[in-house]
């Protein structure tokens, strides 16, 4: 059963995998600017949806000169009394549970290819340890989180935007192992709170968001991530700024689209 496409829109081939993945590629019609000297690629999807296992396997097949940012890392370090539950419990689930003007910050400085002091959020407290972890500088910036490309501030910094689609029962299972084993919730409150914030929330704010995807993953994530990781390496050969020097001058439009890295054109060999 094929359950792996990949369209290359600008050229109009189809090229199926047979595998357990589900991969859509869209064009990516972005012009980096040369104003900024990092990649910045965003991963969005649901709770449970394996972003942070998909950014380890892409990291594990490219140099250690990533950055990875973890939105998790910028929740407000204490939840306004607005964005609450119908029982009166703070909705982490919600947009407004974010720093969202520190967020936009440490991007704007990585993408400048800066250093920033990024914050870390204890889950077992709900709240926002003393402690920072340094971040870039870096080429390449990875950003995970649920709400990635839910900004459109954001978004327009991003240069790859990839969404993990994954049914509903599997990230449900996924975060009530992951919560109950690792963060010391009891099961009730996991499946309390996947009734009351987790589902709403992913439809009104989360499952939006794949219609700004770039690159669309499915449960199954080894071919995705040898994708990306080929497109990623292909951005640490030819830095951005390689990139434009390379076509500063010369008013030739077909070299400056060249200098446009775009999804289309990863050449994977078809595997029956």
């Amino acid at each position: 059963m094929q359950i792996l496409t990949i369209r290359k829109k600008k050229l109009n081939i189809y090229s199926s995998f047979h595998a357990q993945a589900v991969v859509h590629l869209k064009a990516n019609n972005k012009q980096f600017s040369k104003d900024h000297s990092v990649y910045l690629i965003g991963i969005a999807g649901g709770s449970g949806s394996g972003k942070t296992t998909f950014a380890s396997k892409v990291l594990s097949r490219v140099p250690n000169t990533i950055g990875v940012l973890h939105m998790d890392s910028y929740y407000l370090p204490s939840q306004p009394k607005t964005n609450t539950t119908k029982s009166g419990k703070p909705n982490f689930d919600h947009p407004d549970a974010f720093d969202w003007n520190l967020l936009r910050t440490h991007i704007r400085t990585l993408k400048d290819g800066g250093k920033i002091k990024a914050p870390v959020y204890d889950f077992t407290t709900s709240s926002r340890s003393e402690e920072t972890q340094d971040i870039g500088p870096a080429t390449v910036v990875i950003l995970e989180g649920i709400f990635t490309l839910f900004d459109q501030d954001i978004r327009e910094m991003l240069d790859i935007q990839c969404f993990l689609y994954v049914d509903s029962d599997i990230r449900f299972t996924r975060r009530l192992h992951r919560d109950v084993k690792e963060r010391g919730r009891s099961l009730e409150s996991v499946i309390e709170q996947y009734y009351e914030t987790v589902r709403p929330m992913y439809q009104k704010f989360l499952a939006p968001q794949r219609q700004y995807a770039d690159f669309i993953v499915g449960e199954e994530t080894d071919i995705a991530a040898d994708i990306l990781s080929a497109k990623i390496n292909e951005m640490i050969k030819n830095p951005r700024r390689k990139l434009h020097e390379e076509i500063e001058g010369k008013g030739d439009e077909s070299k400056r689209q060249a200098a446009d890295i775009n999804m289309s054109e990863v050449n994977i060999p078809a595997n029956e």
